[in-house]
């Protein structure tokens, strides 16, 4: 037998594609434009270079926002729809990259701007804001709908004829307001939709754009995006009742008029009296009371983290008097207290407390005042 030498021969495994790689030369996508579509939301457009030898089937895109919030993000697509404030204009930039190799590959960057609408400076609106809420739906197959109200201060330097108009867009739908409040000069400074397109349980973004109008100045509009989740306001829980048993305040309600099932809701209750806010998950609760007391109890909700983002708080709900109180009257005798029961009820405890309202001692505050319309 005739021995032999078995030899190995070792070679890297990315050889022949780093060699391949070392020569390519990546170039910038062309005909990039940026269009509008919508209330601050924008098109970013373009092609991919007709001259990108070899071509090569990984190619993505990496877009860049650089103006007026810094962002960016990789695409596979040559177009790309964002939502973004306009009124301060629009700066972006797009690189042609190569995914998958054993380094990254990038092109030089190509940009495109969108300049901002005319308009005077301190002309546009400030501190807009705004908050949506459930309402009843107009049919028992849709029977919630949402409500929007937003609010600003007129710009600065806008002229004293200066006036504004609200638009919202929330997702292919744009609408116009038509019942607005105004200020003492008859300027409009907040708006009001009784039923909007918005979703109570939707995820998108909510557009709002405030234009102005003067025969002075052009005035400069104003556009904001709004989480929905983070503008939402539940509604106050219903039917709140309190009632005393022995030493035990026991508090129910319903849940508030939301979409939202029953153990989607988080309450606050606060017993004025014991100088303590109480944070349950349930419609009910027990506390451990002087019954010889009058207690004063409201209750609010949110919508909990587990079945949305966080939201805010609903108004607190109608006061609910509950227990006895120490009433001073005067005799011939003297002063002394006599101690009169309320009711349970709310109906009865607001008739009983305007006629108790003058006979209550001054160590006792005055009930709690009903929260404002929203």
């Amino acid at each position: 037998l005739v021995p032999y030498i078995l030899t190995t021969v070792c070679v890297q495994p990315n050889t022949v594609l780093l060699s391949i790689l070392s020569t390519v030369s990546l170039l910038p996508p062309v005909n990039f434009t940026i269009e509008v579509t919508g209330l601050a939301q924008v098109l970013l457009r373009w092609e991919p270079n007709p001259e990108q030898e070899p071509r090569l089937a990984n190619l993505e895109y990496h877009v860049k926002i650089n103006a007026p919030q810094p962002d960016d993000y990789e695409t596979g697509i040559t177009q790309s729809t964002f939502a973004v404030p306009l009124h301060q204009g629009l700066s972006a930039s797009v690189q042609t990259i190569l995914q998958g190799g054993p380094f990254p590959l990038a092109s030089s960057w190509v940009s495109a701007e969108l300049p901002a609408p005319p308009g005077s400076p301190g002309t546009s609106v400030t501190n807009l804001t705004c908050i949506t809420n459930t309402v009843a739906g107009p049919t028992h197959r849709r029977p919630y709908q949402v409500s929007l109200r937003c609010s600003w201060r007129a710009g600065a330097a806008a002229p004293g004829d200066t006036q504004y108009s609200l638009y919202y867009r929330y997702g292919p739908w744009t609408e116009e307001c038509r019942e607005y409040s105004t200020d003492e000069t008859r300027r409009n400074t907040a708006c009001w939709f009784p039923r909007t397109s918005i979703s109570s349980k939707g995820h998108d973004w909510l557009a709002v754009r405030v234009n102005g109008s003067s025969r002075r100045a052009a005035i400069r509009p104003l556009d904001r995006l709004f989480a929905v989740q983070a503008i939402a306001q539940a509604n106050p829980p219903a039917n709140v009742t309190a009632q005393i048993q022995g030493t035990h305040l026991s508090i129910q309600w319903d849940k508030p008029f939301s979409a939202f099932p029953h153990h989607c809701f988080d309450y606050e209750v606060k017993i004025y009296n014991t100088k303590k806010d109480y944070l349950i998950s349930s419609n009910a609760f027990l506390s451990v009371v002087d019954a010889v007391s009058e207690y004063s109890v409201q209750v609010r909700a949110a919508v909990s983290a587990a079945c949305r983002a966080a939201g805010l708080w609903s108004p607190w709900s109608r006061p609910v008097y509950v227990g006895e109180s120490p009433v001073l009257q005067s005799g011939s005798s003297g002063q002394f207290y006599n101690h009169t029961p309320l009711s349970l009820s709310l109906s009865l405890s607001l008739s009983l407390s305007l006629s108790l309202s003058l006979s209550l001692p001054p160590s006792l505050p005055p009930p709690f005042p009903a929260p404002g319309n929203h």
